[in-house]
């Protein structure tokens, strides 16, 4: 067969070389970050660099207007790309034109521009909606909590999605203006600073600025009636507390708890190095849940987390956390220990200051007290899976690690690495591989036996391995109760929550 050679017009060839190859070689943003444990999670294509959140509730009917704003940056050529949100959308623009835009799957918003989005371009995304968020349920689930004078939405690792739109991982972290209308006589919270107020025509604007990078989980907004306090750190900060007023007999424990916020991140500052952020201070909602969230600058605690009487031990974790899961986040859900071992160190940490059981005397307990065969050790630690990323031993086993490591490399080491390790991460990511690399390198020994005895076998290490490591020793001085207390969460029914809507 005898083949015809096409030659184009000039013209023809100048349309040709016109066409930027961006468009040519665009293709869709994928749908997901690439996260194992949940792998609709975020999404690719796009960095997002800022939020801005103006937002309208009315408790009565718990409805919620909203129009997002994000600045972001293509990271490919885009023919399309995906954003996290459940409630129903009424429009999107795109560089300041419509955009069509369809719902898919459980939480997909499928953005499609009339024209290929370039690479390493900035983009401007606008997002407007309405919807009722408590009614918006996946898999039966909604994060958005309603309460007697208002709402809370604060949970892990998904939240975002039942109240703004969002790249959902850890990876992508962004800063925050989140500006929220209600009703006169409410008052909102949320993360970072409260810039202003102002009333008109029957509703209070409060405007919420954060300032430094944050992951989309750890942004939280409460609405209802609070009991306000102000304080300031050692170093100026401005510290921001609020109980709601109906938390009955809780209150009281409530506020001598968290009312420690500015001690307590004081004292973190001297073991972890300078605190991260721009504010600090925490919140008590009226909520049935069992647990707390370190929600960034404004960790978010349950009242049941007081019903036995004080607690500063609970709040000592979440600000842990500011270090250890809100600067220096997860790379990927798997990596949960790097937030939640250090931040269940830092309480046994705490109980060594306060005199109530040493950090080895606590690690002896968990080793010998709980049996061979008892779940706990059957849990990786480093990759514990999705329905036991908040098991106890995530928290204790991982705790004991740190401990391990602590007696490996000496005092002075030890604390110049959890230094060094928030320095030289902040504001970014890392895993429990990262981790270990970073010990050896800082220390100069080898570890990696270390951290496969505690994080990466799933069994009770020998009698021998934890000797070698220092662990297992008499537990004189400590006690069930101390034990307790580094058991933050009720890791149970965040579990059972976690079951519930993942997707």
């Amino acid at each position: 067969m005898r083949h015809r050679l096409i030659v184009p017009s000039a013209a023809a060839a100048f349309l040709m070389l016109a066409v930027p190859a961006s468009a040519a070689d665009a293709t869709p943003g994928a749908p997901g970050a690439g996260d194992a444990y949940y792998p609709t999670s975020g999404n690719g294509g796009y960095d997002v660099s800022h939020y801005d959140l103006r937002l309208k509730y009315e408790p009565k009917s718990d409805k919620l207007d909203g129009t997002a704003t994000l600045t972001a940056t293509t990271t490919q050529a885009l023919s399309r790309f995906n954003l996290d949100f459940a409630l129903k959308v009424s429009e999107v623009l795109v560089n300041g034109r419509p955009t069509p835009f369809a719902k898919t799957g459980a939480h997909e918003l499928e953005i499609t521009p009339a024209s290929p989005l370039e690479e390493g371009k900035e983009i401007t995304v606008v997002v407007r909606y309405s919807d009722t968020p408590s009614q918006v349920k996946i898999d039966g689930y909604s994060a958005w909590q309603r309460t007697p004078d208002g709402a809370v939405v604060a949970n892990e690792p998904e939240s975002a999605v039942w109240w703004f739109p969002s790249n959902d991982h850890p990876r992508d972290k962004a800063t925050y203006d989140i500006s929220v209308s209600v009703p006169d006589g409410l008052q909102t919270v949320s993360n970072g600073e409260l810039k202003s107020q102002t009333s008109k025509l029957g509703w209070t604007r409060y405007n919420w600025r954060a300032t430094k990078p944050q992951a989309s989980y750890l942004t939280t907004l409460a609405v209802g009636k609070f009991d306000i306090t102000t304080d300031k750190t050692a170093d100026g900060l401005p510290v921001l507390n609020a109980y709601s007023k109906d938390l009955g007999d809780n209150l009281a424990s409530a506020k001598a708890s968290v009312g420690r916020t500015t001690e307590i991140i004081d004292w973190e500052s001297k073991v972890f190095g300078p605190y991260p952020f721009n504010a600090i201070g925490g919140y008590v909602p009226n909520v049935k849940t069992g647990y707390a969230l370190e929600t960034q600058t404004r960790p978010y605690y349950s009242p049941s987390g007081f019903a036995n009487g004080a607690n500063a031990s609970l709040v000592v974790h979440e600000l842990a956390h500011q270090w250890f899961g809100d600067s220096v986040s997860v790379k990927n859900w798997r990596d949960i220990w790097v937030n939640e071992g250090f931040a269940t160190y830092a309480q046994w940490l705490w109980s060594e200051k306060e005199g109530e059981g040493t950090a080895q005397q606590l690690a002896d307990y968990v080793y010998n007290g709980v049996p061979a065969d008892n779940e706990f050790w059957k849990v990786k630690p480093s990759d514990p899976g999705a329905n036991n990323q908040f098991h106890s031993a995530v928290y204790n086993r991982g705790a004991v690690a740190l401990q391990a490591l602590r007696n490996k490399v000496g005092d002075k080491t030890f604390f110049a690495l959890l230094k060094d390790w928030t320095e030289q991460n902040r504001f970014g990511n890392g895993s429990v591989e990262d981790f270990a690399k970073f010990a050896e390198k800082v220390s100069g020994k080898p570890l990696q036996k270390l951290f496969d005895t505690w994080l990466n076998t799933a069994s009770k290490p020998s009698a021998a391995a934890a000797a070698r490591d220092g662990i297992g020793k008499a537990t004189a001085g400590a006690s069930g109760k101390s034990l307790k207390a580094a058991e933050p969460r009720s890791w149970k029914k965040i579990q059972e929550a976690q079951r519930a809507h993942r997707h």
